[in-house]
């Protein structure tokens, strides 16, 4: 199973992007999938997370500008990004809970990280 980030770049304050990260191999299920963010110096933090119901949370910092959506049929989850600001610079990760075939075990899953920074 391998998780694949793309979306970012470079973009002035207050512009949008859209990552998107795709899951890919013997997938039997996904249930939760998320993005993270870690910025130099800083620890990773969640940025936002949805279920497989369709249910999400956002960090405080980035609730109302942030969406994160997920299509089943794709085993992807996108993060529209809106109202970007200079603190949103960071790598960017996603990750899901994944359940292969023939495995009982649910395991967490992560992609490669894509690069976002916010700059004029």
């Amino acid at each position: 199973v391998q998780l694949q980030a793309s979306g970012g770049g470079l973009v002035q304050p207050g512009g949008s992007l859209r990552l998107s990260c795709a899951a890919s191999g013997s997938i039997f299920s996904i249930n939760d999938m998320g993005w993270y963010r870690q910025a130099p110096g800083k620890q990773r933090e969640l940025v936002a997370g949805i279920t497989s119901g369709g249910s999400s949370d956002y960090a405080d910092s980035v609730k109302g500008r942030f969406s994160i959506s997920r299509d089943d049929a794709k085993n992807t989850v996108y993060l529209q990004m809106n109202n970007l600001k200079p603190e949103d610079t960071a790598v960017y990760y996603c990750n899901a809970d994944i359940r292969r075939w023939g495995i009982r075990t649910i395991l967490k899953y992560w992609g490669q990280g894509t690069q976002v920074t916010v700059s004029s």
